[in-house]
């Protein structure tokens, strides 16, 4: 029970580390607190206290899914609960090999890769980067990507665990073995300091600027009931449209190249629906500019539809479109509908099947009778690295993001997918527009800081100009290969250390692998 205890208060912690709360230093508590519990343990009884450590953290992290349902949020939590209680199992392993940090800390990397992926598209919110965004290891971002930040978070835990290790057995000669790890802390993190203000990419690409609109337009309602009364959402967008042109005329902002609607500012397919489409064009011509709609549209089959952005010429109409690619699953997509709609008819609320789209974020359009490229990132969409890094190798100019957290208003979900944005912005060193129905949108420039934010549950709008950038960072040309070459890491040191004897839980020493490998009595587990 003691060591349940301390699985738990550990991954409490750890939790802590996200936003809201955005305590990150508990990050020093947490991950190395995960390693000292798996270190020395059999595989078995260190599932469990991952397990534990990722039903506490997740608690804390992503209970804001309580609001479809706490059932639906017991679930997850449960389920994703099983990758943490997989990560103990492979430290448990990798701390019996030599120099064994590294590749305890590539294990982290490898969990995340996989939760991020499976199943039904993974759903990587709580990766370890997200919750660095403000440490000195931010300015990493840009060179290694989310993937490496996570990893050198995750490193700097096990480096923690190290000098616990040796502190705890209070051996001679601990100070020169504590200063080698006490100096690689500080590097990584001077080094991330430095790199928040050194240009990584190449200064050309820059040609110069758009100017956006963003528009909260704000919604009726709140939790699941801000999802209906969709033509009022969408009058919303319009009067809020008007507002901000009405500033813009009068001098109080620049004028708008093209105004920014979020995802889900119209429900309701408005090439198909005349009414719909008459509001959204009324927008479109008393601003006088372009609109990027977020629109629910109809197909591609019967009882199908798309989220979709919609580039909308005031004197055309639609022009150019986008099919958001990560569908959130039982939430936009039900996995085995035919099979589960019988057995759980509230699954029946989640209406139409949505289908994913196949090509990248990125719509060539025209503004001011000048060419241009908007990378389109919808929501969920965030927390995907290779439809983020599409945008941008496949030539978009400008990123701006579109989304719908009306659901999740007062809710943690908030601030974490902000942070999140703000990741994606220092990883790419490119400025974001954010337009949400009604909470949070804003502005965050290319090192993430934010420069104009929303309130929640309140109709706002802003004017911001955007330079045209086409210049890509390492981490974006490198794409997922970090990810995948720390995984490969992790999961060949878990092959070599599953063929050594374990080492006796209180031995910090990186020998004590080697050592206890040729010895011919095998090391008892002490006695809990």
């Amino acid at each position: 029970m003691r060591w349940a205890l301390v699985a738990l208060l550990a991954g409490l912690a750890t939790g802590l580390a996200w936003q809201p709360y955005a305590l990150w230093p508990l990050l020093l508590v947490g991950v190395p607190a995960l390693t000292l519990l798996s270190r020395g343990s059999r595989p078995r009884r260190a599932f469990g206290r991952g397990y534990l450590f990722g039903l506490a953290m997740l608690a804390i992290t992503i209970s804001w899914v309580h609001v479809l349902g706490w059932w639906v949020a017991a679930l997850l939590i449960v389920f994703e609960a099983l990758f943490f209680g997989v990560l103990a199992v492979g430290l448990s392993l990798v701390t019996r090999l030599r120099w064994w940090p590294v590749p305890a800390a590539a294990c982290w990397v490898a969990v995340e890769l996989a939760y991020s992926s499976l199943p039904f598209g993974g759903f990587g919110w709580t990766r370890l980067a997200y919750a660095a965004v403000d440490t000195p290891l931010n300015g990493w971002f840009p060179i290694v990507g989310v993937a490496g930040v996570s990893f050198g978070v995750a490193l700097v835990g096990q480096v923690v665990a190290w000098v616990v290790l040796l502190v705890r057995e209070r051996r001679p000669r601990v100070f020169p073995r504590v200063l080698p790890a006490a100096l690689v802390l500080v590097a990584l993190g001077a080094a991330g300091v430095g790199l928040r203000s050194f240009q990584v990419e190449p200064l050309a690409g820059r040609d110069g600027t758009v100017t956006v609109g963003v528009v909260q337009g704000n919604v009726p309602g709140r939790g699941i009931e801000a999802l209906g009364r969709a033509r009022t959402v969408t009058n919303n967008h319009l009067s809020e449209s008007v507002d901000v042109m009405a500033r813009a005329r009068l001098g109080q902002t620049a004028e708008p190249d093209f105004l920014l609607w979020p995802e889900n500012s119209t429900d309701i397919d408005p090439v198909l629906d005349a009414q719909t489409g008459t509001t959204v064009a009324s927008a479109a011509a008393v601003a006088g500019v372009p609109i990027l709609v977020g629109a629910v549209t109809e197909g591609p089959g019967p009882d199908e539809r798309q989220t979709t952005a919609l580039w909308w010429d005031p004197v055309r109409g639609p022009v150019a479109t986008y099919h958001k690619r990560n569908l959130v699953p039982f939430g936009e997509w039900i996995p085995f509908r035919a099979q589960l709609l019988p057995v759980v008819p509230i699954l029946r609320e989640v209406g139409s099947q949505s289908i994913p789209g196949t090509t990248p974020g990125v719509l060539d359009v025209t503004v001011d009778g000048r060419p241009l490229k908007v990378g389109d990132v919808i929501c969920f969409e965030l927390a995907y690295d290779r439809t983020v890094h599409e945008t941008m190798t496949n030539g978009a100019q400008v990123l701006v993001v579109q989304s719908n957290n009306a659901t999740y208003g007062g809710t943690g979900q908030i601030e974490q997918q902000f942070a999140i944005t703000r990741a994606r912005a220092m990883e790419s060193r490119r400025e974001i527009a954010v337009a949400t129905t009604n909470s949070v949108s804003g502005f965050i420039d290319r090192d993430g800081r934010v420069e104009d934010r929303t309130s929640e549950f309140t109709s706002a709008g802003f004017v911001k100009e955007m330079p045209r950038r086409s210049a890509l960072t390492p981490a974006v040309v490198a794409g997922a290969w970090p990810a995948w070459a720390l995984s490969l890491l992790a999961l060949v040191a878990v092959v070599v250390a599953g063929r050594r004897r374990p080492v006796r839980q209180n031995d910090p020493r990186p020998e004590a692998a080697s050592t206890s490998s040729a010895d011919p009595t095998p090391t008892k587990e002490p006695i809990r």
